[in-house]
């Protein structure tokens, strides 16, 4: 709409010139024929023929000298008006023109270089569309977290409290996907021009509000279901049901935990574990900080307070969330070591396979048409080369890690594959659902402090798609392994920036001694906003920060982040 508005323009600037210039003109046209007109009279009136004229004559030639002056005066006279017009006309052409240009000069709506002049900087752009993508990306994590709660006490099944918010939830999550999308598109240069680069700025800006205007559209109606106003009688008493319930599992799970993280320790090497390092005890700490939420709830809820209570169990709702998420990534992680290590035989005698057709005779045509006969012979030296290191490995009798190895047989006989051996690509499968799974939990747990950097790769390794069977049209067996090979790789730079961004801005693990009731933590979790302190709950960045049945907080007070190590948590809800 403002380019149609800004193209029109100099239509009506030309349309108003025009007037001005035909003003002139018309006032031209009527000085001349003034001027002409009198002249015109007097020529006529003396070219009289006919015997009858003759009578006057010589009364015309007594006056002559009279006449004469006569005339003089009349000229004069009849010039002036004329004069006068011409100058009028020109005056008001002039002041129209002059007028036209201070206009175009002075005016503030949208128009060539004021356009450019009001926009931002294109760093400032950038950086707005990073903070919005975090922004966004957290809201989204967040009501998923308590709508996992509300589906506990309620159930999958009831579609009347549940299907509304997980509809929305599901299409936000699609937003977001897309100004992912376009910020790594983005990052990778394209586009290339100028304008187009700031368009897509504008447009993941634009993306991630949608994302916040549907959630932020569904959170009162959210709060509504919830009931955490209806005191221990209604939704909060079953809330604290559920989230008591959930504690009590985790209590259990953890020691668990803890025990497999041993055995993983004693059966494969030091490598294979330490993604999951530390989630027995963060988890601990997630619980502790749950610990005191929930009594405190409890107090609260007796004592009629319910606006308080409600806002101590969501701060232990989403503790409880994060201890999960780390007992999760340890059991998640153990079962995905025996499945690896389990596959490692198979990966090598399919990738045996793959390597004696590739040397073969045979290699000559499809499906390795595309490739020059040099470069093959070197894919194959590479891919023989890399299976003797993993058998050297394996004969050793030392501790191996599993993923580790299979990753090194995946990526050494990828260039390779032609599709003879089904198991390549379901060793790729594990490695990286393993590497993202892992980035994802610890993106969850630490996301006051995890950029958009490790957000977007992320998202992008989400979105290469898993093994298809059979392979999508177009598209071969190095293809598809291409694609997995590469979320693995996504997933392990997202975990790496991501760890990153925890050491800069201060690990749980490392705070003070004195800190036994988690806050830190939980701070650094998002469990708590540090600018406000209270529990981020279902909504957008209008609405996440609301306090149950208290006032609604904006965005620009609801976005508190730790960017210090030293930042003092608040003392909670």
């Amino acid at each position: 709409m403002t380019s149609s508005l800004i193209r029109g323009r100099p239509r009506r600037g030309r349309s108003h010139i025009s007037v001005r210039v035909a003003h002139a003109v018309v006032g031209g046209l009527v000085g001349v024929v003034w001027l002409v007109l009198p002249g015109m009279t007097i020529s006529g009136g003396g070219a009289v023929a006919g015997g009858a004229d003759r009578p006057v004559a010589g009364a015309m030639e007594q006056g002559e000298s009279a006449g004469n002056a006569q005339d003089g005066e009349t000229s004069a006279t009849d010039l002036v008006l004329p004069v006068a017009v011409l100058a009028a006309a020109g005056l008001m052409a002039s002041y129209g023109f002059l007028r036209r240009r201070r206009r175009a000069r002075d005016r503030t709506t949208p128009s060539g270089a004021q356009v450019q002049a009001a926009e931002p900087p294109a760093a400032e752009l950038d950086e707005r569309a990073r903070a919005a993508l975090v922004e966004a990306d957290d809201s989204v994590r967040v009501s998923a977290e308590e709508l996992a709660f509300v589906v506990g006490r309620f159930g999958a099944g009831d579609a009347e409290h549940v299907e509304p918010f997980t509809r929305v939830l599901r299409e936000a999550r699609g937003e977001l996907a897309v100004a992912f999308r376009m910020r790594w598109q983005y990052e990778g240069g394209v586009p290339q021009e100028p304008a187009a680069r700031r368009h897509a700025l504008a447009g993941i800006v634009g993306r991630c509000e949608e994302v916040g205007r549907l959630l932020d559209g569904q959170a009162a109606a959210f709060d509504q279901s919830r009931g955490l106003e209806e005191g221990l009688g209604g939704g909060l008493g079953h809330a604290l049901v559920v989230a008591e319930g959930r504690f009590r599992e985790l209590t259990w799970r953890t020691g668990a935990a803890g025990t497999a993280l041993s055995e993983l320790g004693e059966r494969f090497a030091a490598s294979a574990t330490t993604a999951v390092a530390g989630h027995v005890e963060q988890a601990k700490d997630r619980l502790v900080f749950a610990t005191t939420q929930l009594n405190h709830a409890r107090q609260a809820a007796d004592l009629g307070d319910n606006e308080r209570a409600g806002g101590r169990l969501r701060a232990a709702e989403g503790a409880i969330a994060q201890a999960a998420v780390f007992i999760d990534g340890v059991e998640r992680l153990a079962a995905e070591l025996s499945t690896a290590a389990a596959m490692v035989p198979a990966a090598l005698t399919g990738s045996e396979v793959e390597i004696a057709g590739a040397r073969g005779p045979a290699s000559a045509g499809a499906p390795y048409a595309d490739i020059p006969a040099g470069e093959l012979r070197s894919r194959v030296a590479h891919a023989d080369a890399t299976l003797a290191g993993v058998r050297e490995e394996l004969a050793s009798g030392r501790r191996y890690d599993p993923l580790d190895l299979l990753r090194r047989i995946v990526r050494g006989v990828a260039p390779v594959v032609a599709g003879r051996a089904g198991v390549l690509p379901a060793a790729a499968a594990v490695c990286a659902r393993s590497a993202v799974g892992g980035a994802d939990d610890v993106i969850a747990t630490h996301r006051a402090a995890v950029g958009d950097e490790a957000r977007t790769r992320l998202a992008e390794a989400r979105r290469l798609p898993a093994p298809p069977v059979p392979a999508p049209a177009g598209q071969g067996p190095r293809e598809v392994l291409a694609d997995l090979v590469s979320a693995d790789t996504l997933g392990r730079q997202a975990h790496e920036l991501a760890e990153q961004d925890i050491r800069l801005h201060g690990h749980p693990a490392d705070g003070p001694s004195h800190d036994i009731s988690g806050l830190t933590g939980a701070v650094l979790g998002g469990i708590l906003l540090p600018a406000d302190g209270p529990a981020p709950s279902f909504g957008g960045p209008r609405t996440r920060a609301r306090r149950p049945g208290g006032s609604r907080l904006t965005s620009g007070t609801a976005r508190g982040r730790l960017r210090t190590g030293s930042a003092t948590p608040p003392p909670g809800p």
